[in-house]
Formats: structure tokens, sequence, C-alpha cells
């Protein structure tokens, strides 16, 4: 079953710890965090972006399959299923297919189109029991062909942002999305101590969790964020085990060829990623 983020994200926050959102782009991403969630009793977030999506076959689909997955592979942790980076017309259309928990992404509008839109998404939320994240102030790097450079947000905007009734906000701290570049300053904390003083409790949350320094990870979950994404790591790490598998010429040996031995090194490395990502989040033994 799925649910809302809601509940595991106030659990978060008043024990100190953090969800991972891990992003998931097919059959073998899903079961391979779901699975791993189950071993170490984590709740876990599975984050769709439009354009895995389109490639997964849409909405319903994916729907459908972590639905199934969930029961099949007796699944009973907390899962939610959340749109990242959602447009307005695609956030309607995961709420029609039965995601339970929605970003809609309006940081690109001005202030007072963010406000209007991010209210009509969540009146029709609340109604359904789905969680809201709404994003103040870009977040850097590439998402989904989307560049932002890293921005610092506004304390103001973000508490006009989380008193409309959203369950958790992204709030851009200079963090950013991809690999981080060589000359990249650190995640701003004074920054995030304003937010967190504007916001009160509202869970907060860090995209572009792949490659911040652990003791930033930890200092950023102490001053309130909640939420991680995380979806540049587990792909770096699936493609180095496919790639060693290729080299090796394994896929030349007897059956090696079967996309399911193929695939089975990448799976293995998403597992270990994300186990090790709920270690530094402090998420395994919390559902």
């Amino acid at each position: 079953m799925l649910i809302s983020a809601k509940e595991m994200l106030n659990k978060a926050v008043e024990g100190q710890y953090s969800v991972g959102q891990f992003n998931i782009n097919n059959l073998e991403w899903t079961k391979a965090i779901l699975l791993t969630a189950q071993e170490n009793n984590s709740p876990v977030i599975l984050g769709v972006s439009e354009g895995a999506g389109k490639y997964m076959g849409g909405f319903k689909t994916i729907v459908g399959m972590v639905k199934g997955m969930i029961e099949e592979l007796n699944i009973t942790v907390p899962v939610a299923l959340h749109l990242d980076h959602g447009s307005y017309e695609g956030a309607l259309k995961a709420i029609e297919a039965g995601f339970s928990s929605i970003m809609f992404d309006g940081s690109h509008y001005s202030i007072e189109e963010n406000i209007a839109k991010t209210k009509e998404i969540i009146k029709i939320c609340e109604e359904k029991g789905i969680s809201v994240e709404a994003e103040v102030g870009s977040i850097g790097g590439e998402e989904d062909g989307v560049v932002g450079s890293g921005e610092i947000a506004d304390p103001n905007e973000c508490k006009a942002i989380s008193e409309l009734g959203i369950t958790m906000l992204a709030a851009g701290i200079g963090n950013i999305h991809g690999k981080y570049p060589e000359n990249w300053a650190g995640l701003n904390f004074e920054a995030l101590a304003a937010i967190k003083d504007a916001t009160g409790n509202m869970p907060l949350v860090l995209h572009g969790g792949t490659g911040i320094p652990e003791d930033m990870i930890k200092r950023a979950i102490s001053l309130g964020v909640a939420k991680i994404n995380v979806n540049t790591e587990c792909q770096l790490a699936f493609a180095k085990a496919t790639r060693e598998y290729i080299e090796a010429g394994k896929d030349l040996e007897g059956k090696g060829f079967d996309p399911r031995k193929i695939l089975g090194p990448g799976f293995e490395a998403i597992k270990a990623t994300v186990k090790e990502k709920m270690e530094l989040f402090g998420s395994i033994n919390k559902a």
C-alpha cells in the first residue's frame, strides 16, 4: 500500500533523521530500493521525475508496478510514491494515476503565481490525503534538462510557502543536482538555520544528495532536513557495475547475455548504495 510522506517525515523531524528519496528509472531500480528498505526496516520514498515517468510508459504503469511489487514482495515498511519536480499538468496527471506524494515545482514562476498554483495543488491533494512538496529558490545543476546554479532561498518566501499547507519544503541552500564541481562552496548552514527558524517544524528537503560530504549531511539533518533526494549516485553505481560485467566479457560466457544476468550486478550495486545512504541518513529501523 502506498502512503503519503507526511507521517514518515514528521517522525523524521522528531527523531532527527532523514528519509531517503531514491529516484526510480525501471523495474530493477524499484525492486532494488524496495527490497533494501524492507531488509533494513526503513521508510522510503520512491521518486519519479516526469522524464522517467515517460520512459517507464506513464504514471499509471508505474503505480501498477509499485503496488504490485509491494504486495508480491511482502513489503511492509512505509512507502511513498512521489512525483519529483512536477509541472502543474504533470502533478495533476500523477494525482489522477494514484501517486501518494507530489512535488509541484513552481520555482520558475513569479512568487505570486507559484503561490497561486501551489494552493490549487494543495487543495486537491488535501482531499485525497496526498503529501505535497514545494520548492523555493531553484536548486542548482541539471534535473531532467532543467538547469539552475545553486541559489540560496529567501527565508521570507520559505515562510510564505510553508504556511500554505504543504507537507515539506525544498529550499535551496547551495545544493545542486548531479555531480558537484571541484569549486563547489558547500552547503550554506546559516541560510538553513534561518529557513528552519522561519518555517518551524516543517520537514525540509535536500535535493542533490549525491556527493555532499557526510559531515555536511549529518549537520543538515540536525537542522531539520528530513528528506534527502538521491538519484545520480545510484545511476553511477549501476553504470559502473554494468560496465565491469561487459568489460569482463561475462555477457559472452554461456547465457551471460540474458538481460537478467546483465542487469544483476547493477541491481546489487543500487542495493548497496541505498543501504549506505539509509545508514548515513539514520532511517534504518525507523519503519
